[in-house]
């Protein structure tokens, strides 16, 4: 058995570690998937927060209608600028780039500048690698504390800048691409630092915060390890914690409808309303506007303008709630997945696919809970997407490979039994297939032999082809009396059958169908010498009972399921005796003694080979019905009374002759077997 689970367990073994080398190479797809994990987390649990210190001014659909089609003239952003800067906006931040002239006019240009220049304004470069190189130097002083992270943050390989009569006038610069490759993806993660192999740039977020604050330098936390990496960004009193490559991971949380102000408001007579919001306030300015592309799925909306997530991050490195992924993450979730697939292998294949599946429910259940409970009190983003998943395959292949392996029994143990034992007895044998003990067990059963009178005279007097033709008739007809009786077909040894109740499974009365067979057999064997199919055949039947051990009695790849032991040794003697003894069915005492109610008549005691003492046989007659008849009854009667010393033996001639002939020789040879009978005399 063990033997063959080796190839299910070995295979469950390879699957698991080739799910380990896939996790190891995080495809997309496994990515991806994990994402959408941590997704659904943010909006079981949003980022909380009060009022935040951000406002955003925004040109949307209203803005467009009211003031015209874009792009706008700059002098309306100068004049947004100069209001905001009366409204004592702390910082203002553009999330627009302004990369060519103004098409109206460079006396624009140079209005927008000088209101850039009376406030703390901050202007921003998309990261575009088929864009010329970034040629503008940063606003921001940045030292970095412990390795250089410029190798692992992302590439400025070329960048759309703002005009240099702009840049020049603004505070600021940072950053507006949302992340390295600059997709219009879902947005998860915001790079903070860029690199262009020289200079370090901030990203807008963290540009226009600094100016808020008044900070004029931001430190840059390098690994202390040699890395190469960054740990985080410091920017006045805040630490900003970020991923190896210079990113924040985006906590979302629902759209703030009061955080928003319609640039168009701004631009009306009424403006001076809006101070209560936005003095003191860091002042992002950008676009809704379906028909101006800065629309982008976050973990809670599926369209989200731009400058509302760089908002966000604001907000989250302000209230100072963050998401992690540390590195050792990694191998934590790698190993979860390796541990509980290689229990998964060993559960299915050792205690079934239910408990399986309890053991998969529980390890996907702790797995989930375990991930959120992190997330919910650590802000840690530890994957159960991936090894959940892996544990639901690998049972399912697991299931599959235990299916295969039954199914494989299934098929062998038909090929051992399906020839040899009733339909019905062999799905029992399928259903208690887990109960076989194939390398042995003892048990009762009970024993059949049956061998052919005149065989090797038949075989003298016909072709080999007739004598192989009357063997299967006859074996054809005799054995489907035995399996019609729960009984399973051990062998046929040449012109002999072997047969055995009980085993490989239980079998309730098991000596009474031993005995009701042999009847069977001995009026089939009758019908077919009667109807012509067989021309004198006649047999020889002995039976026994008791304990045997049965079981494989070869190769496990190639086995015979038979019995072996002293109850098969007396069947086989006691067959041989019912040639001496002149009867066609002979018996065991312990048989008798199973199923005394039948027509049996005592044969004496006999010497088996093999045997110390003699042991008592007996003949059987017929069946319970014929055991009540007053023909039977006077017969027994009269051959105990022999028995017994007080009887006649030609009456219990005379009496079997009118019961059955077959017993007329029976009664001819007791005179010759008198020491057989010398001790019931």
């Amino acid at each position: 058995m063990l033997k063959r689970r080796l190839l299910p367990t070995l295979l469950g073994l390879m699957l698991v570690a080739l799910l380990g080398l896939v996790r190891l190479g995080d495809p997309l797809p496994v990515a991806s998937i994990r994402d959408m994990g941590f997704d659904f987390y943010q909006r079981l649990l949003p980022r909380a927060g009060t009022d935040s210190p951000v406002r955003v001014v925004d040109i949307d659909d209203a803005s467009l209608a009211r003031l015209g089609q874009w792009p706008w003239p700059r002098s309306m952003f100068a004049t947004l600028t100069d209001r905001l800067a009366e409204l004592g906006a702390a910082s203002i931040g553009y999330d627009v780039l302004f990369p060519e002239p103004d098409r109206l006019g460079t006396q624009n240009d140079t209005a927008f500048a000088a209101a850039l220049g009376k406030t703390n304004a901050v202007l921003g470069f998309s990261v575009s690698a088929g864009a010329p190189p970034l040629a503008l130097q940063p606003k921001a002083a940045i030292a970095v504390s412990g390795g250089d992270p410029a190798p692992s943050l992302p590439a400025i390989l070329g960048a759309v800048a703002p005009l240099t009569v702009l840049s020049d006038a603004a505070s600021g610069l940072g950053g507006l691409s949302l992340n390295a490759r600059d997709t219009a993806g879902t947005v998860r993660r915001a790079p903070m630092l860029w690199s262009d192999g020289t200079n370090l740039y901030p990203a807008l977020s963290l540009e226009t915060l600094r100016l808020a604050l008044g900070v004029p330098t931001l430190v840059a936390l390098g690994d202390t390890r040699g890395g190469g990496t960054l740990e985080g960004v410091r920017v006045g009193p805040f630490t900003v914690s970020t991923t190896a490559n210079g990113e924040v991971v985006l906590y979302d949380r629902p759209e703030q409808p009061a955080q928003s102000i319609s640039a168009w408001a701004l631009l009306d007579d009424g403006y001076a309303s809006l101070r209560g919001e936005v003095e003191g306030r860091i002042v992002l300015i950008g676009t809704s506007a379906a028909g101006l592309l800065d629309l982008r799925a976050t973990p809670l909306s599926p369209s989200r303008a731009g400058v509302l997530i760089h908002a966000a991050l604001i907000d989250q490195i302000v209230s100072g709630q963050f998401l992690s992924r540390a590195d050792w993450v990694q191998g934590l979730e790698l190993l979860v997945m390796l541990v509980s697939g290689v229990l998964l292998v060993f559960v299915v294949l050792n205690l079934g696919p239910l408990a399986g599946l309890l053991v998969a429910l529980t390890l996907v259940a702790a797995l989930a809970g375990g991930s959120y409970a992190a997330f919910a009190t650590r802000g840690w983003l530890i994957d159960a997407t991936y090894p959940a998943a892996a544990a639901l395959l690998v049972y399912t292949a697991m299931v599959y490979f235990q299916f295969s392996l039954t199914e494989r029994n299934r098929l062998e143990l038909r090929r051992a039994f399906g020839y040899y034992v009733a339909p019905e007895l062999l799905t029992r044998i399928e259903r208690s297939a887990a109960e076989l003990k194939l390398g042995g067990e003892a048990r009762p059963i009970s024993v059949m032999f049956a061998d052919m009178r005149g065989f090797t005279a038949f075989t003298e007097a016909h072709a080999p082809t007739e004598t192989l033709g009357m063997l299967n008739t006859l074996f054809g007809a005799l054995g489907r009396e035995i399996v019609d009786r729960s009984g399973t077909i051990d062998k046929f040894i040449g012109d002999s059958i072997m047969a055995f109740w009980n085993a490989p499974v239980d079998v309730r009365d098991h000596p009474r169908r031993a005995a009701e067979a042999a009847l069977a057999m001995r009026a089939r064997l009758a019908a077919l010498n009667a109807e012509g199919k067989l021309q004198g055949t006649a047999i020889g039947i002995g039976l026994s009972t008791g304990d045997a051990l049965v079981g494989n009695m070869g190769l496990e790849s190639r086995f015979d399921y038979s019995a072996i032991g002293d109850t098969v040794n007396v069947a086989s003697r006691v067959e041989t005796e019912s040639k001496i003894i002149g009867f066609d069915i002979a018996a065991s005492d312990a048989l008798r003694q199973a199923v005394p109610d039948l027509a049996w008549l005592e044969a004496g005691t006999v010497q088996l080979k093999g045997k110390a003492r003699r042991l008592p046989i007996h003949i059987l007659v017929g069946d319970a019905a014929l055991a009540q008849t007053p023909a039977f009854i006077a017969l027994h009667e009269a051959h105990l009374s022999w028995l017994g010393g007080s009887g006649d033996l030609a009456l219990c001639s005379a009496l079997a002759a009118r019961l059955d002939p077959r017993l007329a020789r029976f009664y001819e040879l007791i005179p010759g077997r008198a020491d057989d009978f010398a001790s019931s005399a």
